[in-house]
């Protein structure tokens, strides 16, 4: 969307904005004209009137700054709406939408201050006493749908013998519209009974929670496929069969030269025994691979490999781990066993020394 077309559907918005401003004024002169003359007729309404003209025109002000200042703080950049900014678009749409409502309010109360001039208030008011047309509507229908209630005074032909404390009660109909709600709920009943528990359509709340979860399972599996990366010592687990081989394969590339091709050792301690300097646990072997041993001679690999990489490495590291070697190394550091984590303990990896 180019700046010009941008600025073509900003202006339009303004204009249209401030045409509507201009039209609420003069329609509310036309209203304080009509009022002015009502008030010289009917005295009694100068109250009513005068509140009502004040708030028009505190309406019409506040219409008009907030145009005026909206104009003044200038429009957003991020275009979304028609090469407009989203929260531009939609003050300017409901700037518009309020003044469209406001001329709609004045027109209907210029209509009736006509009315009040040219007689037809004082017309309407000499059949005050006969119901409307609405009102005659309201009746017939409150009385075959919404309460069904007896007038005051026929209650005395529905009045029960039962008196409690002075209270009567009256023998009434149950409201239509409380009755056919309680039709409908049945019918509700037998459509779930079917779909539920007869065709087997719907979904019991078993079913719900087994889509829920497998729901669930596809939002987990998508995210750890997004996060796939995000590993370190506090998360690492065993990598699967490819992993392991993609493991052996950063292995030949590095660690041959000081752990020897089938993890002997060499110039670094033996891989395949219990013994372990720093721990054989994955986040242990993962956390020496990460940040290495420099005073010992192991490097840092955490600037070469990403951290799935190590992960592969550790998980291959630990795959050796009773193997028969060719030419062992002899032990170093302590026995290792694994612990098995209780339920509610920290489930990265742990051990700790055998007992000799």
């Amino acid at each position: 969307m180019t700046a010009n077309t941008t600025s073509y559907l900003e202006y339009a918005l303004i204009i249209v904005g401030i045409v509507l401003v201009a039209v609420i004024w003069l329609l509310a002169q036309v209203l304080i004209t009509l009022s002015r003359s009502i008030l010289k007729k009917r005295k009694e309404s100068m109250g009513l009137k005068s509140m009502m003209i004040i708030l028009y025109t505190s309406a019409l002000s506040s219409v008009a700054n907030a145009q005026d200042n909206y104009i003044v703080t200038g429009l957003g950049k991020d275009t979304n709406y028609g090469g407009m900014a989203a929260l531009d678009f939609f003050a300017l749409s409901a700037v518009i939408g309020i003044e469209l409502l406001v001329i709609l309010y004045l027109s209907f109360m210029i209509r009736r201050a006509f009315r009040d001039l040219s007689g037809e208030a004082d017309a309407a008011l000499e059949k005050a006493g006969q119901p409307s047309g609405l009102k005659l509507w309201w009746n017939q229908l409150d009385k075959k749908w919404m309460t069904r209630a007896v007038p005051i005074e026929k209650e005395a032909d529905i009045l029960l013998d039962h008196d409690y404390d002075g209270i009567k009660e009256l023998d009434n109909a149950l409201p239509p519209w409380w009755k056919y709600g309680f039709y409908i709920t049945i019918v509700i009943g037998f459509i779930y009974m079917f779909s539920f528990h007869v065709s087997g359509t719907g979904k019991n709340p078993e079913q719900e929670y087994a889509a829920e979860m497998a729901e669930g399972k596809k939002m987990e599996e998508a995210y750890m496929a997004k996060t796939k990366d995000l590993v370190d010592e506090s998360n690492i687990t065993l990598s699967d069969a490819t992993g392991i081989a993609a493991g052996k394969a950063l292995y030949t590339q590095s660690c041959v030269a000081c752990h020897a091709a089938d993890g002997g050792g060499g110039i670094g301690p033996n891989l395949t025994d219990i013994n372990w300097i720093h721990g054989g646990g994955l986040n242990d072997i993962y956390k020496t691979i990460k940040n290495g041993y420099p005073e010992k001679g192991m490097q840092s690999w955490q600037s070469m490999y990403s951290p799935v990489q190590m992960k592969n490495l550790t998980s291959f590291v630990k795959s050796l781990q009773g193997t028969t070697p060719a030419s062992p190394k002899d032990p170093q550091g302590e026995p290792w066993t694994e612990v098995i984590a209780s339920p509610g303990a920290n489930s990265s990896s742990s051990a700790k020394p055998a007992q000799q």
